[in-house]
């Protein structure tokens, strides 16, 4: 396969920014917005946050499997087109909620959650499978995903930044204007990918095919419990930062460093990965990342610097997480043999497990911490179980994800 230069890659990786504008308002600004919003309490929005993310991530499977069947001369530009009016209408109707949502909140939290998760869902497996169908070269397989993730971080810090400073009418302004520019470059300019339409006995497993091979078995289980680490943090940042920290009015510039630190990183871990492949360097990620978060346990009210620092410190090993763990299924799908022909069954199984990690994190850590006594926003609140939530648990999931990665037979691919 041809080297792609910096900007066909370019065409298609843009398309990965308006992805991680609705991503980080969905996944970090939803529970804070309901709760303030529509008083709904902390167990009900992570009830129904766990009940919509685990419907939505069994349907990825399946809808892995129907884009492997369907897809034609075009590859997977039609399932693109299909994905955006649900994903731009859903995300408009979740923040900017009409009247009759004052009336019935949870109906309509529910419903439009569903709404946008179909269109997110529909257009990251197209999109990602896209991306590993474009080379099967080793040295090739990252600059692929960390164009699309480094794209992708520079959609997570405007959303941050636009959200914090301008409100989600200017952000949910921006989003339908990339997501349609976006869509036209990867459409009509982003190479092509090598689709094969040989028949194959293995495609009647549908979306079990994946978990027929042990490498993938051994990824799915490394990605699964880091995700899971990642997770935590992620649902419980708002919470930490106005409640533990009282820093409420400088989240979204912690959300900014954090991501800017993850972009600036991206070509480090590019460039380790070609040198000492995707699996250790992976893991030498995962043990610093351990390292510097655990210190926001010792963390005392209005630690700004140092949080700061801790920020920008996890932030860079954050773009290991975001550019390796899709090249090494490429390398696992390649491997397999079904490199042009099942890669959406493969990242129908991987966006499962993404959403189950975030369905996980909602719905298991916020009733608990309703339970242990903790109730956000309350002056004087007792925070030592948000802190060991947020700050000890994800560092133990770290070094269990990078025991097993250092286990797995993923060195050698």
């Amino acid at each position: 396969m041809p080297r792609h230069s910096l900007t066909t890659l370019l065409y298609y990786g843009l398309f990965g920014l308006p992805l991680a504008l609705v991503a980080l308002p969905i996944y970090v600004y939803v529970p804070q917005f309901y709760a303030e919003r529509f008083g709904l309490s902390l167990s009900l929005i992570g009830a129904t946050l766990l009940a919509a993310r685990v419907l939505d991530a069994f349907i990825d499977p399946a809808l892995g499997w129907w884009i492997d069947q369907r897809k034609t001369g075009t590859g997977y530009a039609r399932f693109i087109v299909l994905a955006l009016p649900p994903l731009l209408l859903g995300f408009i109707a979740l923040f900017h909620p009409l009247p009759i949502a004052q009336a019935y909140p949870l109906h309509w939290f529910l419903s439009t959650l569903l709404l946008v998760y179909f269109g997110f869902s529909l257009a990251t497996i197209a999109y990602q499978s896209w991306g590993a169908a474009l080379t099967h070269e080793p040295l090739q397989r990252a600059r692929v995903t960390a164009t699309r993730e480094a794209c992708g971080l520079i959609g997570v810090i405007v959303a941050a930044g636009v959200s914090a400073g301008f409100g989600m009418t200017w952000l949910s302004a921006i989003f339908g204007v990339t997501l349609i520019a976006g869509a036209a470059l990867l459409l009509h300019k982003a190479p092509p990918a090598s689709i094969s339409f040989s028949p194959s006995s293995e495609a009647k497993t549908g979306w079990l095919l994946p978990f027929r091979h042990g490498r993938f078995r051994w990824l799915f289980a490394v990605f699964i419990v880091n995700g899971i680490a990642a997770a935590i943090p992620a649902t419980l940042f708002l919470f930490f930062v106005k409640d533990q920290l009282r820093l409420a009015q400088y989240a979204g510039l912690f959300l900014m460093l954090y991501f800017a630190a993850a972009a600036a990183s991206m070509p480090l871990w590019v460039r380790l990965a070609q040198g000492m492949g995707e699996a250790r360097a992976w893991l030498l990620a995962m043990l610093l990342a351990a390292a510097v978060f655990i210190w926001t346990w010792c963390l005392p009210a209005g630690a700004a610097a140092s949080f700061g620092l801790i920020c920008l410190l996890s932030g860079a090993t954050l773009g290991a997480d975001l550019a390796l763990p899709s090249a090494l299924l490429a390398a696992v799908i390649a491997r397999a043999g079904h490199s042009g022909q099942h890669e959406g069954a493969y990242f129908g199984a991987w966006n499962w497990a993404t959403k189950m990690n975030l369905a996980l994190a909602a719905g298991i850590s916020l009733p608990l911490l309703e339970r242990l006594g903790y109730v956000p926003g309350v002056p004087a609140n007792d925070t030592h179980a948000l802190i060991w939530a947020y700050a000890v648990v994800p560092c133990l999931l770290k070094l269990v994800a990078a025991a097993i990665l250092w286990r797995a037979p993923l060195r050698s691919i």
